[in-house]
């Protein structure tokens, strides 16, 4: 990969490093250093990064900024019992124009997906979200996109990219490979009604705050997804304080930890992002060290993927078919692995969305289906694929 388009971490984390204990995360760590020079990224499984760009974060500007303070948190963390090879590769720098940060960012991205490699990325404002989907454009797939945000930030197409309008970019600017967005944690008060209604519209997933706050409603949102993208401004200001768009009400720390650690459970999962940390409002570090611990989880998930869609047999399933009214049958599956559940749409098998043709769902949809309810979900997900 292009090594240039990244500087090493500060060697203040180096020198903070060797004061830990050698049992610590940040000892089995390989990183980008002055010193040792860039990693070798061979049996790679994770690749966290950093993006100093914050000028087009709306009212946020800072953010991406001292992100040695995270790093320093999570290295002295301890690992789990884990097995997953990680790798450090430091920051990019803002570039002349924010375009060329923009370019160095996708280039990165894609070439860690082409080599299975799965990057973190940490700091910058949340329109990097629409650079790392667009890093998807050379795998020629679709792609779904979860976010975890307060507000949808659609925007308008005619306004300029930044973290508060980069949706309107993703649903319309082609090539369009987006099957599906879902937001998780939107407050009503964020969002016009007229965004609320055109995400309906289009048959996407959005869940307010409190339903999200009920985790097992959203597991298969996470699980659903290619792309997930975290705005530290989703957390709740007592908890995450270093974001200046920061509001009362949101997460709490042991909800997002456990949100990340969804996002690492996914098998589909192939990147995550954590945007918006402005360090200069961070009091004591708080925030910095909420994100270590949610890049910890994320790790921990990944580490306990259970590999069974889309990479296991139909054999490793129990089959449930729900006969309907109208006598159609709906096709439900439940892992012997994990015990998750999936629902099927039949399609052809030369549509372009065969990829998304099990969607995940809860046990609660099964029931709901036995009830004669047909879960929305379902209907969306068919909406888009016919």
């Amino acid at each position: 990969m292009n090594q240039d388009f990244l500087t090493p971490i500060k060697d203040s984390v180096v020198a903070h490093l060797v004061l830990q204990s050698p049992l610590c995360l940040g000892k089995k760590i390989k990183f980008h250093s002055a010193q040792e020079g860039f990693p070798d990224l061979e049996n790679i499984t994770i690749a966290i990064f950093g993006v100093q760009e914050d000028r087009n974060s709306e009212n946020n500007f800072g953010c991406g900024d001292h992100l040695q303070f995270i790093r320093r948190k999570l290295y002295q963390l301890f690992p789990g019992n884990w097995d997953t090879e990680i790798a450090d590769l430091g920051n990019v720098l803002k570039g002349n124009t924010v375009k060329d940060t923009y370019f160095a960012v996708r280039e990165i991205i894609s070439d860690l997906l082409k080599s299975n490699i799965l990057p973190i990325i940490i700091g910058g404002g949340q329109d990097i979200t629409y650079v790392n989907y667009r890093a998807y454009d050379t795998l020629e797939q679709t792609v779904n996109i979860t976010t975890v945000d307060s507000r949808f930030d659609i925007g308008n197409l005619d306004d300029e990219l930044t973290s508060q309008s980069y949706l309107s970019k993703i649903i319309m600017e082609q090539p369009n490979n987006l099957f599906n967005y879902c937001n998780v944690g939107y407050q009503t008060y964020f969002n016009p009604q007229e965004e609320i209604q055109l995400l309906e519209s289009l048959n996407f997933d959005a869940y307010r705050l409190g339903r999200a706050k009920e985790l097992e409603n959203i597991e298969p949102a996470f699980r659903n997804a290619d792309i997930v993208s975290i705005d530290i401004g989703a957390i709740r200001q007592s908890e995450a304080p270093a974001n200046n768009n920061a509001s009362p009400n949101g997460f709490y720390g042991e909800e997002i930890c456990a949100i990340s650690r969804y996002a690492g459970l996914s098998d589909k999962v192939s990147s995550f992002g954590i945007y918006e940390y402005n360090s200069k409002y961070d009091n004591n570090h708080q925030t910095a060290n909420l994100i270590a611990q949610m890049i910890w989880y994320f790790i921990e998930g990944v580490n306990y993927r259970v590999k069974d869609y889309p990479f296991s047999g139909k054999e490793n399933y129990q089959k449930f078919t729900v006969l309907l009214e109208n006598d159609d049958p709906m096709v439900f599956y439940k892992s012997n692995k994990s015990g998750r559940w999936w629902m099927e749409i039949n399609i052809l098998s030369d549509n372009k969305y065969k990829r998304h043709a099990l969607i995940p769902c809860t046990y609660n949809d099964y029931i709901e289906a036995t009830k004669q309810n047909i879960p929305e979900k379902w209907y969306k997900a068919m909406k888009k694929m016919v």
